[in-house]
Order: C-alpha cells, then sequence, then structure tokens
C-alpha cells in the first residue's frame, strides 16, 4: 500500500504564506513526478505545479511567481512554498505521485487533501 499525507494547510491572510509539504509512504520503489493540484466547490480539480523527477518544473499561470513547488527524494516528500496568496488561492489542495511500487506497479496516487483558506 501507498500513503501520500498532506500537512500545512490553514487560514492566512491576504499577502501571506503557507508551505504545504506532502510524504509518500509505503511500498514505494521509485516516485517520478509529483504534483500540487486545488479544487473549489463545483469545479474540476485543476494542477497547481508539477514537478519531475529530476526537477523540472511548471506551474499555472495564476500561481506563477508566488509558488514554489520542490521535493526531497530522500525523503519521498514534496513541498508547495506559497507566498503573497490571494483570497482565490482559497481551495482544497491535492498532492498527487506517479510512481512504482515495489511490486512493480505503475500508478498514480493521490493524498486526501488541505484546505487553504485565504481571508482577512
Amino acid at each position: 500500500q501507498v500513503q501520500l499525507v498532506e500537512s500545512g494547510g490553514g487560514l492566512v491572510q491576504p499577502g501571506g504564506s503557507l508551505r504545504l509539504s506532502c510524504a509518500a509512504s509505503g511500498l514505494i520503489f521509485r516516485i517520478n513526478a509529483m504534483g500540487w493540484y486545488r479544487q473549489t466547490p463545483g469545479k474540476q480539480r485543476q494542477l497547481v505545479a508539477h514537478i519531475t523527477r529530476g526537477e523540472s518544473t511548471n506551474y499555472a499561470d495564476s500561481v506563477k511567481g508566488r509558488f514554489t513547488i520542490s521535493r526531497d527524494n530522500t525523503k519521498n516528500t514534496v513541498y508547495l512554498q506559497m507566498n503573497s496568496l490571494k483570497p482565490e488561492d482559497t481551495a482544497v489542495y491535492y498532492c498527487n505521485a506517479d510512481l512504482w511500487t515495489s511490486r512493480g506497479l505503475n500508478d498514480d496516487y493521490w493524498g486526501q487533501g488541505t484546505q487553504v483558506t485565504v481571508s482577512s
């Protein structure tokens, strides 16, 4: 079994910062790409940021210059540093990992989500 556990969400004022973390654990052989997505009620889940194993990154236009994705392969962990937060960044943030399990299976895995609320 594989688990992704997010942490770091919460309530922050506009202009503030938060750092999300997502740790993968279980029968993992190798993690390929990792990413952060977000979802608001009634809308589809959307990509926020993505990072390959080689640490190539891409971002949604709405977060470029404000958010930074990074990863620590030794800890099977991905991070999302969010600065200059805006009310429109309010959403549930989900971690995603494309990985190979130790049983030779390749699949996408998701975390349970963490709420980020930007409000004064």
